[in-house]
């Protein structure tokens, strides 16, 4: 198995979550705020999935919020403790599921869907090492570092810049 590695910048570009067992690797890169300065979409962030493999390779837009992020903290929360999760299932937009290792599979499966886009949908088994889960806090960290929470709804349709 290949020793991971954070990538943490190239090209801009900062890996939210990261996955490989050195065959297959899945990503998900921030690729920087959608509207810069702007209200409405500031916190959103434009970011990618990406697969490779030697039999699987795609990628995907997606943007998010940066509320998504609490949510993919909780999710880390319940992938530590063995349970099965789910991530930016809006109903508009693609999935990113995470289904743990059990007694009919001895590695987590990951689960990328784009049923309201492409109809796509990959379900890709990664061998992961010990301390996986860790690694993606610590990405998530740093994402939020780099992109903190600068907007404030203030009621339906009106936002504030955060004091």
């Amino acid at each position: 198995m290949e020793p991971f590695v954070i990538n943490t910048f190239w090209d801009g570009v900062m890996d939210l979550i990261q996955f490989s067992d050195g065959d297959t690797s899945i990503r998900v890169s921030v690729l920087g705020r959608q509207g810069p300065g702007i209200l409405p979409v500031h916190d959103l962030l434009d970011a990618e999935i990406v697969v490779n493999g030697s039999f699987i390779s795609g990628r995907l837009d997606i943007c998010f919020h940066l509320s998504d992020l609490e949510i993919w903290s909780t999710a880390l929360d319940d992938l530590e403790i063995g349970r099965s999760v789910e991530w930016l299932d809006t109903g508009n937009g693609p999935v990113i599921r995470i289904q743990s290792a059990d007694d009919d599979s001895d590695v987590p499966v990951f689960v990328i869907e784009d049923a309201s886009g492409s109809g796509a949908s990959a379900i890709i088994p990664i061998a992961v090492d010990g301390g996986w889960v860790e690694r993606q806090r610590e990405q998530l960290r740093e994402v939020v570092r780099m992109w903190p929470s600068e907007v404030v709804k203030t009621s339906p349709g009106a936002y504030e810049w955060r004091s």
